[in-house]
């Protein structure tokens, strides 16, 4: 693989005029160089990647709104406070939710009421009609009055249930353990729950569980479903999607992919909202990779100590993307190419080379 080099002597000129000074000492053009440490640069095999941009969210995240009509009493949390699964969030005034339940109350006891009244009869009705002293037209008539007082108990019944849920409606919960990331409302401020749509009071998001949405080109995603590996770059770490989830359907309006990468539960420093870029495998390709201890920097500039068969030299280096503790070499370094791996071992010896008055040839390594 060819690597063209950037600027050899312009760094060598930096990396020395910054370390040396001083005139030559006497004998030290007779010192035997010292063997520096090398390793062999070489191409690996590695899967060809393409960079897209994604969007972190929390996989839990809700609005909770409104389910009945009521003012704020209380709010005991407000944004950015962490709580816990089952802690209130919403408090209502429930004065008028405490009333309508007295009166499904006292409206249910009524039916109740009604009904036994109507079984005792129909009761005695049927006993009387089995020996025909009724007609049968006063059996059905009475039976009808039974099931309409049945009826109407159980419509107490389901009308106290829809007043107690009401009231239940008054303070409200959190689902889940999270943050609070938006807040609608404030105490005092009156709500609806419809129509035409409940009122939201409460964002919530949980933090321990995120994921990336992005979206691909419809041209690389029949390569996304192949390789199904994906990458989250955040600063220099590159963080393994724990799946690849492909949708099945393409927007009508962009004509791109949305592709959805869970993440790991380690994924500090990732919050919702935040914009990452994401490398997808798309195909394989050689890379040469070399041990970011064995670079070095120059303000803006970056390059290693290359050994060859006329000594050592430093090379200025076009760095690619950082895979834990090796970065890609993507200009200033061949196959099969050597570099010290102690960049300030090199320096030295470079630097001692210098003040003698000697070339840099002659250096003796080793892998």
């Amino acid at each position: 693989m060819h690597r063209h080099r950037l600027l050899p002597t312009a760094l060598l000129a930096l990396g020395l005029l910054a370390g040396c000074g001083g005139k030559p000492s006497a004998g030290a053009g007779a010192a035997k160089p010292p063997a520096l440490a090398a390793l062999v640069v070489h191409a690996e095999d590695a899967p060809r990647q393409q960079l897209w941009d994604g969007v972190v969210e929390a996989v839990q995240q809700v609005t909770i709104t409104a389910q009945t009509n009521a003012r704020v009493r209380e709010l005991p949390h407000d944004v950015n406070d962490v709580v816990a699964k089952g802690d209130v969030l919403v408090r209502f005034s429930d004065v008028e939710q405490q009333s309508a339940r007295q009166a499904a109350q006292a409206q249910l006891a009524s039916a109740e009421a009604t009904y036994k009244d109507a079984q005792a009869a129909f009761q005695r009705i049927e006993a009387v009609y089995a020996k025909g002293y009724v007609s049968a037209a006063q059996m059905d008539q009475q039976r009808a009055a039974r099931d309409a007082a049945r009826a109407a108990r159980d419509a107490a019944r389901a009308q106290l249930a829809n007043v107690g849920q009401q009231l239940d409606y008054t303070v409200l919960r959190a689902p889940f353990a999270g943050i609070i990331t938006r807040r609608f409302v404030h105490v005092g401020e009156a709500v609806q729950a419809g129509p035409p749509s409940p009122q939201p009071l409460i964002q919530l998001q949980a933090l321990d569980q995120l994921r990336v949405n992005v979206q691909v080109p419809q041209s690389a995603v029949e390569a996304i479903r192949q390789f199904h590996s994906a990458q989250v770059l955040s600063g220099d770490r590159r963080i393994a999607a724990a799946a690849v989830e492909v949708f099945p359907y393409a927007d009508p309006q962009t004509h791109t992919f949305n592709v959805r990468l869970p993440l790991p539960a380690d994924s500090d420093g990732l919050y919702p909202g935040m914009t990452v870029k994401v490398a997808f495998a798309t195909g394989a390709a050689k890379r040469l990779l070399l041990p970011a201890s064995a670079l070095v920097r120059r303000g803006e500039l970056v390059g290693a100590y290359v050994i060859d068969a006329h000594g050592v030299s430093l090379r200025q280096l076009r760095l690619g993307a950082h895979e834990g503790e090796q970065v890609e070499i993507l200009a200033g370094l061949d196959d099969g190419e050597r570099v010290a791996r102690d960049p300030q071992a090199a320096r030295a010896w470079l630097v001692a080379r210098h003040a003698a008055g000697q070339p840099s040839s002659g250096a003796s390594a080793h892998d």
